[in-house]
Formats: structure tokens, sequence, C-alpha cells
């Protein structure tokens, strides 16, 4: 078994760290089973590309040592389907927000989604906009607190999973910073998924969510993902009375359809043959 050290020193732009994400945040456990992935499935590091936008999340591709590119917010997703429009044979991997992706880069989500692009998009949920001060964002839960929501969010949050699948995901999956080990199996069977592969991955923020809305350090937020998640295959044999109060992990969706830049070449080479 590859220890963690050696993932480290293999994957990881040792002179950026330590890390700036705040103490008890969940996003260096998701960043870590990400990494553990793609060392799972061997990739050559020159080959893969991965791609942020802005927020707590996006900070990670600093940190891995691959071809990495830190975008505009909300822009991930159209950054990376220039890069594997441009050159098809990198495997191109997002990391993203709930803010950066199911906000001001929604409507690139669901297209994205709809062309079952070969990228796979991982978001990493903090359920607020943590890096600029705690604003709620489309996975606050309705009745949670931020700053510009001091009263309660009265919005319906998204169900991302739910939304990706909707829209045209071929492969979509949930896992928390708790379930690490599933959420390395979901990124890998995402990243081998020849399509648009969604991942959620739940994360623990103490700072802003946590404190605002009385959730306790982030022991006890580990805690609650820990006794309310589900995995789905379990949940199918619970009544709704257990399943009260409680969200799903594992994978919800995977099926096979045509990919986007195979289709477009198909196009280039049609044009091409009648020329």
């Amino acid at each position: 078994m590859t220890q963690t050290s050696e993932l480290v020193k293999k994957y990881f732009r040792v002179d950026k760290l330590p890390h700036i994400w705040c103490p008890g945040c969940g996003h260096g456990i998701l960043m870590r089973a990400t990494v553990k992935a793609i060392d799972n499935l061997g990739l050559d590091k020159d080959k893969v590309c991965i791609v942020s936008g802005i927020g707590c999340s996006s900070r990670a591709p600093g940190y891995m040592d691959f071809n990495t590119l830190h975008t505009t917010h909300g822009r991930a997703l159209a950054f990376a389907t220039g890069i594997k429009m441009a050159n098809p044979e990198l495997e191109v991997i997002v990391i993203t927000g709930d803010g950066d992706s199911a906000a001001i880069g929604g409507n690139h989500l669901i297209h994205a989604a709809r062309r079952n692009i070969n990228i796979t998009t991982i978001v990493f949920n903090n359920n607020i906009y943590g890096m600029t001060g705690g604003q709620y964002s489309p996975t606050t839960p309705t009745g949670d607190r931020g700053t510009t929501a001091p009263y309660g969010n009265i919005d319906k949050n998204f169900d991302l999973c739910n939304l990706t699948k909707a829209a045209g995901a071929t492969y979509v999956g949930r896992a928390t910073a708790y379930h690490a080990n599933l959420l390395t199996k979901l990124v890998e069977k995402g990243i081998e998924n020849k399509g648009f592969s969604f991942v959620e991955a739940v994360s623990v923020c103490p700072t802003y969510y946590g404190r605002k809305n009385k959730k306790g350090d982030s022991v006890e937020m580990m805690k609650f993902l820990k006794n309310n998640a589900i995995n789905i295959k379990a949940a199918e044999k619970m009544s709704n009375e257990k399943l009260m109060g409680k969200f799903l992990i594992g994978e919800f969706h995977n099926s096979q359809e045509p990919e986007y830049t195979s289709q477009y070449q198909k196009i280039i080479d049609m044009f091409q043959k009648e020329r």
C-alpha cells in the first residue's frame, strides 16, 4: 500500500505546503482521496490536467503537481471543456466548490453534463462560501445561516447529484470526508467513465458553516457525516422513517452514452472526407 508520505513526494508541490485551509477543514482529506484515486489508476502525471475556479476548494490544484489551471470564478468547466476539446487525450479533472459550480458556474455544469464530455468533476461541498466570508450557497440547507442570511436561508438547497444526473451526466456519485475510501473509489470510477462524471465530496467547514450554525467543531461535524450518511444500496432496504433526516452516499448513476469529443471528431472526419 502506498503511504501518505509517498503520495506527498510523488504528487504534491512540497514547496507550496503547508496548505492555507483553516484548522479542521475537510478539504485536505478530499484532496488526498483524489490523488489516491489517480495513483491507484496509475495515470501518467503529464497526461493529467486539473482545473479549478475560485474558492476554498480551488486552492487544491496549487498544491498538486500535475498540469494545473486556476481559472476565474465559476468558469472551471468552461476552461476544462476547451482543454479537453483541444487535447482529448488528456485526463481532465475539475476540482470546484458548491458555490463555484452550482451558482455562478451552474450553467457550465449542466451543459457539460448534457454534452457528456469526458471530464471528471469533483465538487468539494462545504455548504457555504468559505473563502469570501461565509455567505450562503446553493447547497446551504434551508433554514441554515450565513453572513448573507443572518436569520436563516429561505432558499431550497440543490441536490447536486440529482441535478447532474437529470442534466445527462453518465456517472454520478457522492461520498464524504469521513468516507474517504469510498470517495477514492468513486473518483476512480468517474475517471474511468468515458463521459461526464460528477462526484460530490461532502466536506466540513467548522470556521464558517459550523460556527454560524452551531454544528460544533470539526470532530462533531465529522461525527455527523458518519452518523447520517447512508449508502444508497443499504437505503433500498430501509423504511422512510429510518431514512428521515439522513442523506445518501454511494454510486447514484452509471451509464454508457456517446462521448462529446469523439462525436465531434466524427464531424471533423466527415467534413475532411467530403472536401
